[in-house]
């Protein structure tokens, strides 16, 4: 969370459920098969599991899933899954009381344990966490997290730490590479065995001589840029096709302006066609490379902060 807070947006520019539902059938009609709402912070959005509920009804989306940091999750996980909501994935990347509250500036890591037991209690299962290494910040914490993870029956993801909008003080030094995680996991668990890919899924995942899975998304270090087919639609219908780009297609605009649903499926299918996006990539062939943008960048541009393109 930046120490200045985030600019919030007009509630009029923000897309209503409808208009959100009716991008997701335009991409549906295109070939998409998985959704995921993310944020950002997506509970916060009110009763964002009528949103759930539309799209569940949907019979092309073959997964559902939701992204959240866990902190409004105990309240809300009962209505989520009678909504129809396939599987949540919770960001959480500290055991620690006092480190969580200087990564998110408020206090509240029982709230996101909570949320974990609210997940189990309304019937999820395929929980996923993920958790962000940073050196000098967490990185003692690899093991605690693997434990953590398995004993409330979900399963890790360790993401390398990326210099994303937003991130200011981001530097090379402080990525915990994959290798780096192996290692230290190995030492304690012995030889990991490669679990094949059966999808493009940005992780990797590896299994514990135990048969407990866990994956790692090195980003950083091994970008997958030609492999990724993951795009993303903000809150005020920006279409992004990579994380690092500056500009989306505003589909949001078109629709309010009239565009009809073939006319919104040739701009996703012409612009698709014609990416070229190596985002993650580029950035790892700079030479010095701090963090994507500065400070004032970011106050004079908002929506190149993830909080504004999170989805």
């Amino acid at each position: 969370m930046p120490a200045e807070g985030i600019p919030l947006l007009a509630k009029a520019d923000l897309l209503h459920f409808g208009e959100l539902a009716t991008i997701v059938d335009v991409f549906l009609s295109v070939g998409v098969e998985k959704v995921r709402l993310t944020g950002g912070e997506p509970l916060v959005r009110k009763e964002v599991w009528r949103l759930v509920e539309m799209l569940a009804g949907r019979s092309a989306i073959q997964d559902l899933a939701l992204t959240t940091n866990g902190l409004l999750l105990a309240q809300q996980a009962k209505d989520l899954f009678s909504a129809g909501l396939d599987r949540v994935t919770v960001s959480l990347d500290t055991l620690r009381e006092d480190r969580f509250q200087k990564l998110t500036r408020r206090a509240g890591l029982n709230k996101v344990l909570e949320g974990f037991d609210a997940l189990q209690t309304a019937g999820f299962s395929g929980t996923k966490l993920d958790t962000v290494v940073i050196r000098g910040f967490n990185e003692d914490e690899i093991l605690d997290m693997l434990r953590f993870a398995q004993e409330r029956n979900c399963e890790i993801r360790y993401i390398e730490y990326m210099d994303v909008a937003g991130a200011l003080q981001w530097s090379m030094r402080q990525v915990v590479s994959k290798l780096e995680i192996l290692q230290v996991i190995e030492e304690a668990y012995g030889k990991v065995e490669v679990v094949d890919k059966d999808d493009w899924a940005p992780a990797q995942r590896f299994r514990l001589p135990d048969g407990a899975v866990f994956g790692i998304i090195s980003s950083t270090t091994e970008p997958f840029c030609q492999t990724c087919d993951r795009a993303r639609l903000t809150s005020v219908g920006s279409w992004l096709s990579c994380l690092y780009a500056k500009e989306g297609v505003n589909l949001g605009h078109a629709l309010r302006e009239g565009a009809t649903h073939q006319e919104l499926a040739t701009k996703i299918q012409s612009t698709w066609s014609l990416r070229e996006d190596r985002g993650a990539e580029k950035r790892r062939a700079e030479w010095e490379r701090g963090p994507l943008y500065s400070a004032q960048e970011l106050i004079a541009t908002p929506s190149l902060g993830m909080s504004a393109r999170g989805g």
